[in-house]
């Protein structure tokens, strides 16, 4: 992309973010995030009897001398949590004066850097056709620069089939999986949710849609041509035709909302052209907060 995906103001106010989800993680490598596995970390967890083969020097010599029982001091064990973001690389996407698409790179990597900036771990993932192009998962702040690259060199053509693109991720243990999308598949999105659902992943549906999308105020008799089939047809815009257009929009977007609630997910809506520094610090307020 030519443009500057980031700006020094931009960054900064990044830098005072901080993942806000709630979760408990039993896989994933050492990191900062509590899980219901039990190691070695700092932080008290409980006590267990003491069994053949434990660790001698984990025996709570206190504990003993109260009961003449040994037993094992437990820890809470941190993990770094896993972050799935999942980008819709169809034609639509590029729809806009403000192309939906810019948006939806500069968001996966202000996330990314949130993301990283918290010691976690995150992987991106192309949705084209009826496939998916798995990213490398990667962790620590000095990966954020290869993944500006990844970004950068993504290009949004043809058509995304989400449903069948997301369940052709294989996906172990818990985490956040986030789909920035336009969500303009006919086909839904609800079994891509429920496979992520079974895969305990929190998810995070993210429909970047255009102000011509939104406001729809064409008129007259115009020529239209889909953008992924290039398939022409010719509609007549007239007051009744916006109010339905509109009617529908506000519907698949309840519909949306709606699939969220039912599998605990995060909805949000955003304008392609909304700043993304006002996204980040507004749109999130129930998935990331300041420190």
């Amino acid at each position: 992309m030519e443009t500057q995906l980031f700006d020094k103001d931009f960054f900064g106010k990044l830098n005072t973010l901080k993942m806000n989800l709630n979760m408990k993680l039993s896989v994933g490598m050492s990191g900062v995030r509590k899980s219901s596995a039990k190691g070695n970390s700092v932080e008290f967890s409980d006590f267990r009897e003491y069994m053949l083969g434990d660790d001698i020097r984990r025996i709570d010599w206190n504990a003993y001398g109260r009961t003449d029982k040994l037993y094992i001091k437990q820890f809470m064990e941190e993990k770094e949590a896993i972050f799935q973001i999942f980008i819709d690389t169809s034609k639509s996407m590029e729809f806009g004066e403000y192309p939906k698409s810019k948006m939806a790179l500069q968001l996966a990597g202000a996330l990314s850097y949130v993301i990283l900036n918290n010691l976690d771990r995150v992987c991106i993932n192309e949705m084209h056709e009826n496939s998916v192009t798995k990213g490398k998962g990667v962790t620590g702040k000095a990966a954020f620069g290869t993944i500006l690259k990844d970004l950068e060199r993504i290009q949004f053509d043809g058509k995304t089939t989400l449903n069948t693109a997301i369940r052709k991720r294989p996906i172990q243990g818990g985490g956040v999986s986030f789909i920035i999308s336009d969500f303009l598949d006919e086909n839904g999105i609800e079994e891509a949710i429920k496979y992520l659902s079974f895969k305990k992943q929190t998810i995070v549906l993210i429909q970047i849609l255009s102000k011509e999308e939104l406001t729809a105020d064409y008129e007259g008799t115009l020529n239209m041509i889909d953008m992924e089939t290039s398939e022409a047809i010719k509609i007549t815009m007239s007051n009744t035709t916006i109010a339905k257009y509109r009617e529908r929009i506000l519907r698949m977007q309840n519909e949306l909302s709606q699939l969220a609630r039912k599998y605990h997910a995060v909805y949000m809506c955003m304008q392609s052209d909304e700043s993304i520094v006002s996204a980040m610090l507004h749109g999130f307020s129930g998935v990331l907060q300041g420190k």
